[in-house]
């Protein structure tokens, strides 16, 4: 009997779900418009499709991984629960001043990203621990009652509860949070002490804010979700990527939801990362192009890199400080607002700009006919023939190709430009867009572009791809089976995984070794016990230990990967070693000769789950179902030939391994379209992957 895994991914505009047999690594896909109102039922019907019409049971499903961009869009859209906040006496406005510092020096009129609670809702309470974690003032629980009854008349759903110094005890949150709950059994709380145990109060308190705001959601949707997939008899685990890559249990997300504000873009980039190792490559850029948003991650090895901090809904594209601060681990990657559904207009001076908006799902572009009107990148790409109308996004669109051309064409009308120039014109600048978040984002890590493959993944990724390519200097780009719906498969590939930190206060030179071996070991058995809940095998877990390094008199820290322990006074050096690597790296310099203090730790703990098998008999390019090799062309629009060509469309699943085609050409597949400009080469690899290379002259 076949056993398989179900993978979910919620994006903005579509929902993606991959049907992964582990007997032989048969996948099976579904692309559907996601229902923005009600998320699940976009889910619901893309596993009912699947399961019907490739004739697979409910109950054959042992394994659902989820991830959803639900919880990023609340916070970015303001969307989330009412929430309010309790904090110490004396500090109910550290939310808003923030860190007292401008993002731009020089910009009068720059804004700070608004509070998630407004000032009405932010309340104060009796009680101070020291830096040390004593109790410097009790807690005053009579004022609770009254507190509860203001959060009461104020219709409040959740409570961030941020006192000082929680970090190093969480005593006096834990027992305001208890008489809450007790006095509102339906108010959702959310503790510093338990969500981002770090130091820095700002940064700490933004952080919990964020999970209350989403709290109420994240909870409603996820027993919704879980109810209607058990009334289809889908009864297996459902487990949650997270923003770090790897895999939780339901309960874990409920606790903390704000894990998993970057879940879906993790995914993409697992997915790219499993695509290099195939494929031998070192140094990837993945490119993951949805319909709303586009996200770019390096990848330096076998794994993306873990960042620690980031920030949401910035006010501000590039501009550091200009968002909401969450402190928690996630892959690192840089995501802007463009996408198939990015909306195309004139601005005030006349100049062509194509998003941040998006039509996303409802309604949509002009061509998916669900009464959008603004012209979007998706009718561009459709104008320029880049997409074919018939069996679109697997025929689950009926696309209104007229309805697209007339969009265009008024707006090229009002620009004085033909239809088919403007078209490209939108086409093109979405790619610079892109083109720039990426120059910056690879300049802040000191790498140069021509040393990466560039993987397409994503409904738009591989339209977009070749262009945008050319204008980073990348000479070859690898475009994956089934590439539409790739973050969904990243799901499947993720292993369980647990981040943890506890502050831990102290000089390298004057630690207690004892007690920093007993910290690490707690925080090890905790995660341990969360992999476990997730169903891996704890006992076999891997365990990283990290640490917040800093020479004594700096402002902030370098999260420095440690050597493992146990560890006694003997393991001076090796922490010492492993800091100036890191700074090294990081500073491009030698750490000043200024002694070292350990602000926080860390650890991560990995559990691999059931091996992902991709066989090669299995591919509808090489199985007894392939389809015969069909010529056909269509007009296509390239820049290098200023105008439409007849250009050949090949189907993916005809092509043959090893055999060469050159550009101009255009490969399709049900979920993603893939674009090679005149002066291309391109073939299917061995292992069943698109590559194509790029003329050496193109820049």
């Amino acid at each position: 009997m076949s056993r398989y895994a179900l993978g979910i991914d919620i994006g903005g505009t579509f929902t993606d779900v991959v049907l992964y047999s582990r007997d032989g690594g048969r996948r099976l896909t579904r692309k559907i418009l996601t229902t923005p109102g009600d998320p699940a039922a976009a889910v619901l019907a893309a596993v009912d499709q699947v399961l019907r019409d490739e004739a697979v049971a409910a109950d054959d499903i042992e394994r659902v991984v989820h991830a959803t961009t639900l919880f990023t869009n609340a916070l970015i859209e303001r969307k989330g629960a009412k929430t309010a906040l309790l904090t110490t006496a004396g500090f109910r406005d550290s939310l808003e001043i923030g860190r007292e510092r401008k993002y731009d020096l020089y910009d009068l009129a720059a804004k700070k990203p608004r509070p998630l609670v407004p000032r009405e809702l932010r309340f104060e309470v009796g009680e101070r621990l020291l830096a040390d974690g004593s109790v410097h003032q009790a807690l005053d629980t009579d004022a609770l009652p009254g507190i509860a009854a203001a959060l009461q008349s104020a219709h409040v759903t959740s409570l961030a509860i941020v006192f000082l110094h929680a970090y190093r005890n969480g005593c006096h949150e834990q027992a305001a949070g208890a008489r809450l709950a007790a006095l509102l059994p339906d108010l959702a709380i959310s503790l510093s002490s338990d969500v981002a145990p770090e130091i820095r109060e700002f940064e700490r308190a933004s952080t919990t804010v964020a999970n209350a705001y989403v709290k109420p959601l994240a909870r409603d949707y996820l027993d919704a979700l879980n109810s209607r997939l058990g009334a289809r008899r889908i009864t297996a685990p459902l487990l949650l990527m997270l923003s770090s890559g790897g895999l939780t249990h339901v309960g874990e997300v409920r606790r903390a939801p704000v894990h998993m504000l970057e879940s879906g873009p993790a995914a993409g980039a697992l997915a790219a990362a499993d695509i290099g190792r195939t494929e031998g490559l070192e140094h990837i850029l993945a490119f993951d192009m949805g319909g709303t948003t586009a996200k770019l991650c390096l990848i330096d090895g076998a794994e993306p890199a873990i960042a620690y901090r980031f920030e949401a809904a910035r006010e501000r594209r590039f501009a550091e400080g200009s968002g909401l601060p969450i402190r928690i681990s996630a892959v690192e990657l840089i995501e802007i607002g463009a996408g198939g559904g990015s909306i195309a207009r004139l601005d005030a001076l006349g100049l062509l700009k194509a998003g941040p908006d998006s039509a996303g799902a409802v309604p949509g572009p002009v061509a998916y006919g669900r009464g959008g009107t603004a012209p979007t990148v998706t009718d561009a790409d459709f104008v320029l023939g880049y997409l074919a109308a018939e069996g679109f996004a697997g025929g689950a669109i009926d696309v209104d190709l007229p309805g697209s051309r007339a969009a265009i064409q008024d707006l090229a009308g009002q620009a004085g430009l033909d239809g088919e120039k403007l078209a490209w014109g939108i086409h093109d600048l979405v790619n610079e867009n892109m083109a720039s978040a990426a120059r910056v984002h690879i300049a802040e890590k000191g790498r140069d572009p021509r040393a990466y493959t560039l993987v397409a993944t994503g409904g738009a990724g591989p339209v977009h791809a070749y262009y945008l390519a050319r204008k980073l200097g990348i000479k070859r780009i690898v475009c994956p089976r089934n590439a539409g719906v790739a973050s969904a498969f990243g799901l499947l590939l993720a292993p369980a995984r647990v981040d943890r930190t506890a502050a831990f206060a102290a000089a390298l030179d004057a630690l207690d070794w004892a007690a920093l071996e007993t910290a690490y070991e707690e925080l090890e058995a905790a995660a341990r016990q969360v992999i476990a809940d997730t169903g891996a095998d704890a006992a076999s877990a891997q365990v990283q230990r990290l640490a917040d390094l800093r020479n004594i008199g700096q402002g902030f820290e370098l999260v420095v990967t440690l050597p493992p322990g146990p560890y006694t006074a003997a393991s001076h050096d090796r922490l010492l070693d492993a800091y100036g690597q890191a700074y090294r790296l990081h500073f491009t310099r030698p750490p000043p000769h200024v002694p070292v203090a350990i602000a926080a730790i860390r650890v991560r703990l990995t559990a691999r789950g059931v091996p992902v098998v991709d066989d090669p008999a299995q591919r509808p390019d090489q199985g007894p179902d392939r389809p015969p090799a069909r010529q056909r062309q269509r007009a296509v629009y390239f820049p290098e030939t200023n105008g439409a060509v007849a250009t050949a469309i090949h189907d993916r699943a005809a092509l043959t391994a090893g055999e060469t085609f050159n550009g101009p050409a255009v490969v399709e597949e049900a979920e993603s379209t893939m674009v090679i400009g005149p002066g291309g080469r391109f073939q299917l690899s061995a292992s069943g992957n698109l590559i194509i290379e790029l003329p050496e002259d193109a820049s």
